[in-house]
């Protein structure tokens, strides 16, 4: 087949310009929507409410609803446009938009929280607190399809799709409950989203605009329109570049962490040891991985041999250091046990006679009633957030010495979680149980080997 018609073809389906409104229609749309006045500026109040609501509620739903009526993504796209065309008029429209929206729905989501007697961290606020690299792409890809779909002639549902997918108001309203409670990681963590979610939707922006070759801005005075052009171009500098070694950096430490992964679950896992709890410390380019663990024996051999194993995974600059915290058995019945001699244990001091030994076993008793868990409601509120959960045993106890409360979870999935399910599920948990200490151990079966809930 001729390789020109070939091409003809292809960019007869690839066309953007086929359905394309008036570049001037198109403009006037833009800056229409980069306004947060009066009406838009009460609808952005009003989306803000809901979406803290929603995230107070711990709904999807109502989320999703905040989003759709949000005119959030209004100035963003003026800023990609106004950077395309030259057009410092616009851009400075949008960004002075951008901040008061910024402020506003910042002081709603803070006034809501500080207000509403629910002031536990749901699952959907903890969603929103750890950017991953893919947050970056979502952003990106929903910049260059807002801005394809602001420029046809039929908008279609392409806007409301964008404005759910990118995610702009959850951040926003996760930033407003860490000033509420004084969670400053809650506030930063979901601060860096969204401003992620602003730079990559006008980058995709830009990019459209380009491609579709608008008209710039034409300035009668060639000083001024020099002038003007070198702080576009600087502006484009300063936000992309930083934006940039962020996506960089997080790509990096992404795929990093992958590979820690894999060499845990190879080499650590596959010689019957359980990671109870791990620490990845990064200081003066050296990375140290710190694994405490149930079962196995570890000896100076084995622990030379891992950290020679490494360098196969690419951890070249990598060290593990690899403690063992408990007895050798891993089963449920051995954990549980553990936890109740060493209670007893810290306790026989105190103990001078029989009596004394029958109050405290008595006691101990007494907590371990107490400390009964609705393990069926969790575990459906579980499924929830993780699909993959199959089985799942939870007991809390008092940790010895203190009276902080201690909650074993063993969880039964059919896929392998990852670093932020994993963290996401411990603090979940945490928070459900109102407990001080979440350990959590888990276990990727093909089968499931529990055939029944099992109740502490």
């Amino acid at each position: 087949m001729d390789k020109k018609l070939i091409f003809r073809v292809l960019g007869d389906y690839f066309n953007l310009t086929r359905d394309m409104d008036d570049e001037t229609v198109i403009a006037q749309n833009v800056r229409s929507g980069a306004e947060l006045k009066g009406a838009n500026l009460w609808v952005l109040i009003f989306a803000i409410l809901i979406a803290s609501i929603g995230l107070n509620m711990n709904s999807t739903a109502v989320i999703i609803g905040a989003m759709l009526i949000s005119p959030l993504m209004g100035p963003l796209i003026a800023i990609g446009l106004g950077l395309s065309i030259n057009d410092f008029e616009l851009i400075k429209l949008a960004v002075k938009n951008l901040a008061f929206a910024l402020a506003a729905s910042l002081a709603a989501s803070t006034f809501y929280f500080l207000l509403t007697p629910l002031d536990q961290a749901q699952t959907e606020i903890l969603a929103r607190t750890s950017p991953t690299i893919f947050d970056v792409f979502i952003s990106f890809a929903g910049g260059l399809a807002g801005m394809i779909a602001v420029t046809r002639k039929v908008k279609g549902n392409v806007l409301p799709g964008v404005a759910i997918a990118t995610a702009l108001m959850p951040p926003l309203c996760t930033a407003g409950y860490g000033i509420a409670t004084g969670s400053w990681n809650y506030f930063f963590g979901a601060f860096y989203l969204y401003f992620i979610n602003c730079v990559f939707i006008f980058l995709g922006t830009f990019i459209v605009v380009r491609m579709l070759r608008f008209k710039k801005v034409v300035f009668l005075d060639k000083v001024l329109e020099l002038k003007i052009r070198r702080y576009i171009y600087a502006m484009i500098t300063v936000t992309v570049l930083p934006s940039s070694y962020l996506a960089y950096d997080m790509i990096t430490k992404s795929i990093k962490q992958q590979r820690i992964e894999d060499f845990l679950s190879r080499e650590v896992l596959s010689l019957g040891f359980v990671v109870v709890e791990k620490k990845v410390i990064v200081k003066d380019n050296k990375t140290k991985i710190e694994v405490s663990s149930l079962g196995g024996d570890i000896t100076n051999e084995l622990l030379s041999s891992l950290n020679k194993k490494l360098e196969f995974y690419e951890l070249a600059d990598a060290e593990l250091s690899l403690k063992q915290v408990g007895a050798a058995r891993t089963d449920i019945v051995a954990i549980k046990t553990a936890i109740i001699q060493d209670l007893y244990k810290n306790n026989e001091e105190v103990i001078k006679d029989k009596d004394k030994k029958i109050t405290l076993l008595e006691k101990e008793l007494s907590t371990s009633r107490m400390s009964a868990l609705p393990s069926e409601a969790i575990h459906s509120e579980l499924k929830v957030i993780l699909p993959s959960l199959i089985h799942m045993f939870i007991y809390r106890t008092v940790i010895p010495g203190s009276t902080d409360k201690l909650l074993v979870a063993y969880l039964q999935t059919n896929a392998k979680l990852s670093k932020v399910e994993e963290d996401r599920t411990r603090e979940w948990l945490r928070v459900r149980t109102q407990s001080e200490v979440v350990k959590l151990f888990y276990e990727k079966v093909k089968r499931p080997l529990i055939q029944a809930s099992l109740k502490p």
